[in-house]
């Protein structure tokens, strides 16, 4: 499913007003980018939209992040890890994210609960009832309208993410783990998204723009 993207009004659109949509995927697969693009097409329609992103999108959450992302914190145990991206959910829930879908604003974030399930259970082995009573716990039980997982292969993730290095940008604490754990992280994506009701998958190996209009074409918003 695909459309073109356009600032035309008319034809049948979701109501999105005070809607919550996540990006979920492995790094490097283009979230943050598809978060902008939605943002703008929905601006353009006339909703207010607020734009966010896990770990961060707080002062104390964006503390956090430079935490969980430092690859000086090396010895940081995978509980402690899990307990850190709680913590700042639970500041990102309550600041950022239900005071706007009160207010009838869009949210749009980049990761949110699925991460901690897949990252932290799959990935590190942590109980995956224990992240989900967490999850529910930070969140008061919050969850996305709309969930939409960008799906790459494993070769493409981690290509992109040594192409970025190449350019000067880092590769951070978690971006530096093995195959192996990116192995479990998208086994794991990929079990939690055929368990869960509403998730749109998205071929992520698709140009920019195509995966933008599958986007928009999911939330019949072209």
């Amino acid at each position: 499913m695909a459309c073109r993207l356009t600032t035309q009004q008319g034809g049948k659109i979701k109501d999105l007003t005070g809607k919550f949509i996540v990006f979920e995927g492995l790094d490097a697969t283009g979230k943050s980018t598809q978060v902008k693009h939605l943002a703008k097409l929905l601006q353009r329609r006339g909703l207010t939209v607020v734009t966010t992103r896990e770990p961060g999108g707080t002062p104390l959450g964006e503390a956090i992040r430079r935490i969980l992302l430092d690859n000086e914190n090396h010895l940081l145990t995978p509980l402690s890890e899990l307990l850190l991206f709680v913590a700042s959910r639970h500041q990102l829930t309550k600041e950022v994210i239900q005071p706007a879908l009160q207010a009838g604003k869009t949210v749009i974030s980049s990761r949110y609960t699925m991460s901690s399930l897949v990252y932290q259970g799959y990935g590190r082995g942590i109980d995956l009832d224990l992240i989900q009573q967490l999850n529910a716990v930070a969140t008061t039980g919050l969850q996305p309208d709309f969930l939409f997982l960008i799906d790459v292969t494993l070769a493409v993730a981690i290509n992109r993410m040594i192409r970025l290095s190449k350019h000067g940008e880092r590769r951070d604490r978690i971006e530096t783990e093995d195959i192996a754990f990116y192995e479990r992280v998208q086994r794991g994506y990929r079990e939690a998204a055929s368990k869960e009701r509403g998730v749109y998958i998205i071929d992520g190996e698709l140009p920019e723009m195509r995966i933008a209009e599958q986007v928009a074409a999911h939330l019949d918003f072209c």
